[in-house]
């Protein structure tokens, strides 16, 4: 079905079908990424970007205008923007946003002028247009719509995404990189993708495009035998002398910061570093991001006009010097499932995001939202015991659809997951790290601690209420009426079989005449064995003990 005019429905449909396309796109944009750093994430950035944008109309709900979701998904853009790549976009969809702002209804004119606007908004945004970029796409776009005479809408859009198609493919003739490489601008292929999703939309269907992958460069050096150090009589080297990129990428949301201060921060990033972008969603609030050596004085820049917020810094060298360096690794995250006070800054100090799951308790759709919010594209579950398996499994096939690689982990307790985590390393590739985590999980024996709540018979006998069992597994194998007590028979039951280090995760329940008495018991009964223990604040069960 063709459209006239984009209608508020109609403009969400299209931000998510923008969404769908990266999905499908963002593996074939990321090996495009040579341009300004090749960290082939540009797909993953602009993905991001754009699902930040849905969220955020999304949460509208019904019955809200036209020019109310251009306006959500501009404000969801700029504050979630990732990468270059998407502080860019954000500026595409402000564009749509400034020239709907009045509108009842988005028609050919509104659109016409929205592209012209985004074009603006981008050479505003980037300290130096590059040619050869999403820039001149973007222009190119804007200019075949300005040559529509009718009032066309499918007719219009059409032809800005045909335009940029034929732009795209002029890229690697403007910017030497890109021909180097064998590639058009992953960035503008990206553009492409958003104006199909725009076309599917008002013109009912989606234009077919090829798809590009890197292809040897025309002019391509001859391969040298050279002598090298430790290389013998001679060594392949075809990398050409290169200068290091800067250390860091910096991105952080400026909050309380007014338009005639920007061009002051500009000013200073720029003496920093280069690929410096700030752009503003319209209300005082910017997205700023900046290649740097110096991460730190790249936010107190910041400082001095508004309050940074959201702040990520990545690193941009990677393995440079010693192999390729796709930079993927720096949008992977653990994420925790954890009970009680303790136990969640337990695990966020050690590096991973955690999710709650004492009030309310684990579902999941709540892991669902946590995972999408991680603003990670890979992203490793500590389920810790918390959770249902079957959520789980379900929760990782849903988040395929939002371009989500979810790893569920097997720890089937806060004190298994604690010792996955301590092996963690965002510097390994996913399967060696997730692999190396759940074999130190596997290898974490686990026990527990329950105060019975009701009489009942168990494998060591009958349990009164308030009688302390002594749990592995399913089964009940200590039976006392004192906690402390219980737990040193656990312990003790525990390093039967071996092992160096005893990690025990105490309730509020229990006191610290506890710790201090396993700690004794510990160091009389079994010599060498190293006692770690934490108030975590669980409160299904009053100890938790691991042994590795």
């Amino acid at each position: 079905m063709r459209l006239s005019v984009l209608d508020s429905a109609a403009l969400l449909d299209w931000a998510r079908a923008s969404v769908e396309g990266l999905i499908s796109r963002s593996d074939e944009i990321n090996r495009l990424n040579v341009f300004p750093v090749a960290d082939a994430d540009t797909g993953t950035n602009m993905l991001f970007t754009m699902r930040s944008a849905v969220n955020a109309a999304e949460a509208l709900g019904e019955g809200a205008t036209v020019a109310q979701v251009a306006a959500a998904l501009a404000r969801g853009a700029v504050h979630g923007a990732r990468g270059n790549s998407g502080v860019i976009l954000s500026q595409i969809v402000r564009g749509i946003a400034d020239a709907a702002d009045d509108q009842d209804t988005i028609g050919a004119e509104v659109v016409r002028r929205a592209l012209r606007q985004a074009s603006q908004f981008v050479i505003a945004s980037m300290s130096t247009p590059v040619e050869g970029t999403i820039v001149s796409v973007l222009q190119a776009a804007a200019d075949a719509a300005d040559s529509v005479r009718s009032g066309d809408l499918p007719e219009l859009v059409s032809t800005a995404a045909d335009a940029a198609v034929s732009a795209l493919e002029k890229t690697p003739k403007q910017l030497d990189v890109l021909a180097d490489n064998g590639v058009v601008d992953a960035g503008a292929r990206g553009l492409v993708v958003i104006l199909d999703a725009l076309v599917s939309v008002v013109a009912g269907e989606l234009p077919t495009r090829r798809e590009y992958s890197p292809s040897p460069p025309k002019n391509a050096p001859s391969q040298v035998w050279v002598a090298g150090p430790g290389r013998g009589s001679g060594g392949l080297n075809l990398d050409p002398p290169r200068e290091l990129p800067p250390e860091f990428e910096v991105m952080y949301l400026l909050c309380g910061c007014d338009e005639l201060q920007i061009a002051d921060l500009r000013a200073q990033l720029d003496a920093m570093g280069d690929s410096i972008a700030i752009a503003g969603d319209g209300a005082m609030g910017y997205s700023v991001h900046a290649h740097v050596n110096d991460a730190g004085a790249a936010i107190e820049a910041g400082m001095k006009f508004g309050i940074p917020q959201s702040i990520q810094i990545s690193s941009l060298r990677g393995d440079v010097g010693g192999g390729h360096h796709d930079g993927r690794h720096r949008h992977r995250r653990v994420l925790a499932l954890a009970e009680g006070d303790g136990a969640a800054t337990l695990f966020s100090s050690e590096g991973a995001q955690v999710l709650r799951v004492d009030e309310p308790p684990a579902s999941a759709k709540r892991l669902l939202d946590a995972v999408v919010d991680s603003g990670a594209h890979q992203i490793m579950v500590l389920p810790n015991g918390l959770m249902a398996a079957e959520e789980l499994v379900a929760v990782c096939a849903a988040a395929r659809g939002w371009g989500i690689t979810v790893i569920p982990l097997p720890s089937a307790s806060m004190a298994q997951g604690l010792a996955a985590l301590a092996v963690h390393d965002p510097e390994r590739m996913a399967v060696d790290d997730s692999y190396t985590m759940a074999r130190a999980a596997g290898a974490t024996r686990f026990g527990l601690v329950r105060v019975a709540t009701e009489r009942a018979l168990t494998w060591s006998g009958t349990c009164e209420p308030g009688d302390a069992m002594g749990i592995i597994g399913d089964e009940v194998l200590v039976l006392n009426h004192d906690v402390a007590n219980a737990t040193k028979a656990l312990v003790s039951i525990m390093l039967s079989s071996g092992g160096e280090l005893v990690t025990v995760l105490l309730s509020d329940k229990v006191d610290e005449s506890l710790a201090e008495s396993l700690v004794e018991h510990t160091r009389s009964h079994h010599g060498g064995v190293e006692v770690m223990i934490y108030r975590t604040g669980q409160h299904t069960d009053v100890v938790h003990i691991g042994v590795e």
